[in-house]
């Protein structure tokens, strides 16, 4: 199980996205989503990293991918976000009796939703999802570009009170990057999971995050 310790960094919430860009790349924490955890199937891997921090009641990060292809078709929120260039945070509940998902695309459209499991996860409703703030570099969007090289970010600076995690020192949590319906669909994660096929809704594979 990998560790990532994510650094204190006062008054997040009050920096625009370039700002926060610039602060979290002098004062965060870097780590690759680079595990491809089912290579026969799925070997291919976009460049793709997070960087993180927090502040005591929010956790910012940005995703920064170069890599083939992107992907915004879907334009709503809680929609299908894992078929476009999406980026995804896994973080179970403190308690351990569910985790929460949340699931940004490329364009900024964000899914959100909690439970026990895969099957039984409710949308979260619009007053959660305004309380996330998106940030992403792509624009024009509904868009499909099969080939070629895109670079870009996205990210998000969630309060941690949507996941139960004011005040908490530890979480278990992953980070990935897939995109379902692009043209080298892939499948890849930070924390590595070991199953037979693609399946990003497994809390028993997550990593520990430390906040300092």
């Amino acid at each position: 199980m990998k560790t990532l310790e994510i650094p204190f960094v006062p008054s997040l919430e009050t920096l625009d996205f370039q700002a926060l860009d610039l602060t979290l790349e002098e004062q965060g924490v870097k780590a690759a989503i680079d595990s491809v955890n089912w290579p026969d199937a799925f070997p291919y891997r976009p460049d793709c990293n997070v960087t993180l921090a927090h502040d005591g009641k929010n956790i910012a990060m940005l995703f920064h991918v170069r890599g083939l292809d992107l992907r915004a078709m879907e334009m709503e929120d809680n929609g299908s976000m894992w078929e476009d260039s999406c980026v995804e945070f896994f973080v179970q509940d403190p308690s351990g009796e569910k985790y929460y998902n949340f699931e940004l695309s490329c364009a900024g459209r964000l899914l959100a939703a909690e439970g026990a499991n895969r099957n039984d996860r409710p949308r979260r409703g619009a007053e959660v999802l305004s309380r996330v703030r998106r940030f992403t570099t792509v624009e024009g969007a509904p868009f499909q570009k099969d080939g070629g090289i895109y670079s870009w970010t996205a990210g998000m600076l969630i309060p941690m009170d949507l996941f139960g995690a004011a005040g908490v020192k530890e979480l278990r949590a992953n980070f990935y990057k897939c995109g379902d319906k692009t043209a080298h669909v892939h499948f890849v994660s930070w924390n590595p999971i070991d199953i037979p096929n693609p399946d990003f809704h497994r809390p028993d594979f997550f990593g520990e995050l430390i906040l300092k």
